[in-house]
């Protein structure tokens, strides 16, 4: 995990939204506007590959620990996010 001193600042739902439709979108190349936040990362085609790789992204972005469960759990970004921001939280 990072240093305390290095880790980003929590962010609030809406900005945990953008960043991770961002990171869908350029893994997709679609376009961060095209990405809903009600539709399951499966249907853009993501894989669980995409899902471990996304789960390292978050965990050094955010400097939390994240079981790929949560990302099982919750298939689609919002979800997802409302799921990360107590992790993020309590770090």
């Amino acid at each position: 995990m990072s240093d305390l001193t290095t880790q980003t600042p929590a962010p609030t739902a809406a900005e945990l939204v953008d960043w991770l439709r961002d990171r869908v979108a350029a893994q997709t190349g679609r376009p961060a506007e095209e990405i809903a936040t009600d539709v399951p990362l499966n249907d853009y085609g993501l894989d669980s590959v995409y899902v471990f790789g996304l789960c390292a992204e978050i965990e050094d972005r955010y400097g939390i620990e994240v079981e790929p469960t949560v990302m099982w759990d919750n298939t689609s970004l919002a979800p997802l996010a409302e799921a990360l921001l107590p992790l993020i939280a309590a770090r």
